[in-house]
């Protein structure tokens, strides 16, 4: 009889998939990176959420933010749309297939600049749709110069200084109609892994901006956008802790110091000491929030707005639950009656 001991058994989720199958390609990204960080975190997230990969539909832009879906879930459907155009492929994809779970990453440029307009019409349609923006402040791929988001005053690398105004997407995100609006860091695990848990269990649009510093181009003294900047003007809400439908509802915060929200699929997100009398479902209380940290020179970081009961863009459009590429012929032509009916009505 041998004495070798047992292979202990390795550790799976709820759905009996290991942690190495939702990892991806390795990073071709600079080490340090913060967008390497965001990757983990969403690993682990659709891990421990017990999200099977092959009902997930991965999409992104041009960026360095953009290379980012290649390095989690190799076994996704993935798609890397051109320029700012992440918005339309996923609204396209989603229309084909209600069935799936999208998650869109792109960048700042991606987002604020060149797809800006396509970011605005995806916000108000309230498309079921995980849109991360991997926020550096800077074209990471064209040499680091500032983009939308870069903060007015902050020093490039070369020791130009940004003297425009930078957007606010969660601000823009929430006033546009998105139903779960969230900021985190790249640097902050805990934070980020809760706030992408419930954006997984959200049914509708939830962008989360992430501060995700560039060590390359915009992590030197002077930017606002680097590491030690971020972690020093870091202005956190308070604990983010979610709760899926499928674990034991415990919580042991103290009575009066908890908000609790409930998702439409029965998880539970937790706002735990958040600023006095905030409620995130109040939109002008959410925008205060992000205007009075901003005027601070600060990042307000959390769960800024959620809207768990509003009705998602597939579903207000009434789409068929069986993907469209396995509807028959009879069941996409409208019968001769029914363009009979259609053209007497256009007399």
């Amino acid at each position: 009889m041998s004495d070798a001991p047992a292979t202990p058994a390795k550790k799976t989720n709820r759905i009996g998939l290991e942690l190495a199958q939702y990892r991806g390609s390795k990073t071709t990204l600079c080490a340090g990176c913060g967008h390497n960080a965001i990757t983990e975190r969403i690993i682990d997230a659709f891990y421990e959420m017990g999200v099977d990969a092959k009902k997930v539909i991965k999409l992104s832009g041009i960026g360095c933010s953009s290379k980012s879906p290649a390095y989690f879930m190799n076994q996704a459907h993935g798609f890397n749309s051109v320029h700012g155009r992440m918005p339309s492929v996923a609204t396209g994809a989603l229309l084909a297939n209600k069935t799936m779970l999208a998650i869109g990453v792109s960048g700042d440029g991606d987002t604020g600049a060149i797809g800006a307009g396509q970011f605005m019409h995806t916000m108000r349609r309230n498309l079921p749709l995980i849109y991360i923006v991997e926020d550096n402040g800077c074209y990471g791929l064209t040499k680091g110069q500032f983009s939308p988001t870069a903060d007015q005053g902050s020093k490039a690398k070369n020791g130009v200084v940004n003297e425009l105004p930078p957007l606010d997407l969660c601000a823009l995100a929430i006033e546009l109609g998105a139903t779960f609006v969230a900021r985190s860091f790249s640097g902050d695990k805990k934070q980020l892994l809760s706030v992408l848990k419930a954006a997984i269990a959200h049914k509708g649009t939830a962008l989360i901006d992430v501060i995700s510093p560039c060590v390359t181009f915009n992590d030197h003294e002077g930017s606002t956008k680097s590491y030690a900047y971020v972690k020093d003007h870091d202005d956190i809400l308070g604990e983010v802790t979610f709760i899926p439908y499928f674990e034991d509802l415990t919580v042991d915060y103290e009575a009066g110091g908890t908000t609790e929200v409930k998702m439409h699929d029965g998880s539970h997100l937790y706002l735990r000491k958040i600023a006095e009398d905030y409620n995130p479902s109040d939109k002008m209380a959410a925008l205060k929030l992000l205007h009075e940290t901003a005027m601070r020179g600060e990042f307000a970081t959390g769960v800024f707005y959620v809207e768990p009961d509003a009705e998602d863009f597939l579903t207000s459009l009434n789409t068929v639950d069986t993907p469209l590429a396995f509807l028959t012929q009879d069941q996409v032509r409208p019968p001769k009656a029914v363009l009979d009916q259609l053209m007497e009505g256009l007399k």
